[in-house]
């Protein structure tokens, strides 16, 4: 079977799996596909690899503030494998789909060693990034009820940024920093335009704050 002929099957079965977590929703899956996709193309790695773990990297996830939410990644991977087994999926390509869907995720903190896992996580690590990036940043704070910002200290000039409290400071703590975790050429590059969409968006907030 071709990859194009898997594809629907991977599409139809984490569509079935995905929870009601509006930043982490099928759409976001299917965004992470498709910059997969093109990133896969331009770095010239391995799609049959990229492509199904771009589907399945979120197929299970323990919830925010859970104390196993960093093993989560571990929990897809295998459960990812146990599906594209039932499928008949390659036997050559499942080591190197596992591994992939291990290093995508932030929390866990495992290095891809191959091209393959680079792309999957520099794909996901995209959709935090820009005006999407924005956006799926005020979701979950909304949903996890934080305040949006600090009103003594919005932007983290004198103090520590704390984004258990404040929605505003997770782009202090992580996102503004994710440009610089970017593996391949094609990522960076556009790591660096969505960075810059932020910033800017940073700068007209706080325009608006202190009038």
């Amino acid at each position: 079977m071709l990859l194009k002929e898997y594809e629907p099957l991977l599409r139809d079965y984490i569509a079935g799996e995905m929870d009601q977590d509006l930043a982490h929703d099928m759409n976001h899956v299917l965004r992470v596909v498709s910059t997969a996709k093109t990133l896969c193309d331009a770095e010239k790695a391995n799609r049959s690899v990229v492509i199904p773990a771009a589907y399945l990297h979120d197929c299970f996830s323990f919830g925010k503030g859970h104390p196993q939410r960093s093993q989560s990644s571990q929990y897809a991977a295998d459960k990812a494998i146990t599906f594209l087994k039932t499928i008949d999926y390659p036997q050559d390509d499942l080591a190197d789909i596992h591994h992939a869907i291990v290093a995508h995720s932030y929390s866990a903190n495992v290095p891809p060693r191959t091209l393959e896992a680079k792309i999957v996580q520099d794909a996901d690590r995209l959709d935090a990034l820009g005006a999407m990036g924005i956006v799926r940043c005020i979701q979950i704070g909304s949903k996890l009820d934080r305040t949006f910002y600090s009103q003594i200290d919005p932007f983290c000039e004198d103090r520590d940024p704390d984004d258990a409290e404040f929605t505003l400071d997770h782009f202090y703590t992580k996102l503004l920093n994710l440009e610089d975790s970017m593996h391949t050429l094609s990522a960076r590059a556009e790591a660096r335009k969505r960075t810059e969409f932020m910033t800017q968006f940073l700068g007209q907030l706080s325009v608006e704050l202190r009038r």
